[in-house]
């Protein structure tokens, strides 16, 4: 199977599944019970959430590889890869495994009945792959949803996470925070701790009510955990962190902006609750193992002579935070943003908080190849309304990138979608110094 690729194991996957997102968790189960329930194979961690989950999880596998537990962290959605989707002790797999599980996967979908989705066949390759490694634990991240989605079908979870909760995917989740909130907090466990991060404080009675509805032992990380002594730098964070569970200082992460703290704060959190059940955990590996987190494409420094920032934040609250971050890290230099969206993302708000925050020169562009993605006139027609330094459309992001650069912007954001910043990533390592 020498010949197998990424794109050929996509291939395969779309043949066997359907582009329609049909609620539910029948399928999933059926696919996992005929295939020896792989996800109960090991123990688990479940993130959902809004915005943070993948920063939340990247610190927690981290953390538990430095303790010398095998890891696996299942992460949604990929930037350049399919292979990302699945860290096992923070490697990725080939793409021949990938398509062997693909493979097994297909052979107990029986005739007649509906196809999985594209990311119920994934999520399953997942579960089946972590088990064949034989992992310890699971850091596994929801997809757009909680009670619905294919990751919530373990029974061995030890610990559910929830970050910060704002309105997306308003389709499938509802277009209110209270009922998306509903469905990222109906993943909690029964004698379980359930972890959420408290970010909203409209949301914690909620999540109090659902927690003892369901049996589980609720923890708000804004009530009982705190950092202090906090130093945020381009090179990253330190902070002191105190919760009842736990209390370490000068902890550091590479993971820059003010916003990893909360995720920090998340994750360590979470490792306070469940650490009596992973023994080997110590304040050493507390400490390496933050230090040591890497999450790709947020708030990304790929080049530092020209600055370069990349950022996948692509919902109005992540954009946010984001505007925030680029002002606490670099409050004087002058910005040029080069901004992609997908159609059905809120990006007439977004822009207007780039444009309020940042007063910046704007490049739009788009995802070449990508149907989902809104055209750059799109964009630059919705850009109209709002007074920038400059602005100028391009069909291909490099040439923004280039053309930013070339306009001695002292700081290039490249932002708005996490494809756009998987499409572009492998295309800067020119610019990289």
């Amino acid at each position: 199977m020498n010949n197998i690729t990424f794109d050929t194991f996509e291939e395969f996957l779309h043949s066997h599944s359907t582009d329609k997102i049909i609620p539910g968790l029948e399928r999933i189960e059926k696919l996992l019970s005929r295939l020896g329930n792989p996800q109960n194979a090991f123990k688990s961690i479940h993130i959902v959430g809004t915005n943070g989950k993948g920063s939340t999880g990247s610190f927690l596998s981290s953390v538990f590889r430095e303790a010398g537990y095998r890891t696996g962290f299942y992460s949604s959605p990929h930037l350049e890869s399919p292979g990302e989707r699945l860290l096992i002790d923070g490697h990725a797999l080939p793409p021949d495994e990938w398509m062997n599980a693909a493979e097994v996967v297909a052979s107990v979908i029986r005739s007649g009945e509906d196809l999985p989705s594209y990311f119920e066949m994934l999520t399953a390759c997942a579960f089946l792959l972590a088990r064949n490694h034989n992992i310890d634990v699971g850091i596994i991240e929801a997809g757009l949803g909680g009670k619905l989605d294919a990751t919530n079908t373990m029974s061995n979870t030890v610990c559910s996470v929830i970050a910060s909760v704002s309105i997306d995917h308003t389709e499938y989740l509802g277009d209110s925070l209270e009922s998306i909130a509903g469905e990222k907090f109906a993943v909690v466990r029964k004698n379980t701790p359930a972890c959420f991060s408290g970010v909203d404080s409209s949301l914690v009675d909620m999540f109090r009510n659902v927690c003892s509805e369901h049996s589980a032992i609720p923890f708000i990380v804004s009530e009982s955990s705190r950092a202090e002594n906090v130093i945020v730098s381009p090179e990253g964070n330190t902070f002191d962190f105190y919760s009842p569970n736990l209390k370490i200082r000068n902890v550091h992460t590479g993971l820059i902006g003010r916003y990893q703290i909360s995720n920090a704060v998340l994750a360590l959190s979470a490792i306070s609750l469940v650490k009596d059940e992973f023994v080997n955990i110590t304040d050493d590996s507390i400490l390496r193992g933050m230090s040591k987190a890497k999450w790709p494409g947020r708030l990304e420094i790929v080049s530092r002579s020209p600055l370069i920032v990349l950022d996948g934040g692509h919902n109005y609250d992540g954009v946010m935070k984001l505007c925030m971050s680029i002002r606490d890290l670099w409050p004087e230099k002058r910005i040029g943003v080069v901004y992609a969206a997908m159609r059905d993302k809120n990006y007439a708000g977004c822009l207007e908080l780039l444009n309020r925050n940042l007063n910046p020169s704007l490049y739009v562009t788009t995802v070449p190849d990508m149907a989902r993605a809104a055209r750059p006139d799109e964009l630059l027609r919705a850009s109209e309304k709002f007074s920038w330094r400059s602005s100028c459309a391009f069909d291909e992001p490099i040439d923004a990138v280039n053309e930013s650069v070339k306009h001695e912007n002292d700081l290039t954001l490249i932002c708005g979608s996490l494809y756009m910043i998987g499409y572009i990533r492998p295309l800067l390592y020119n610019f990289i110094k």
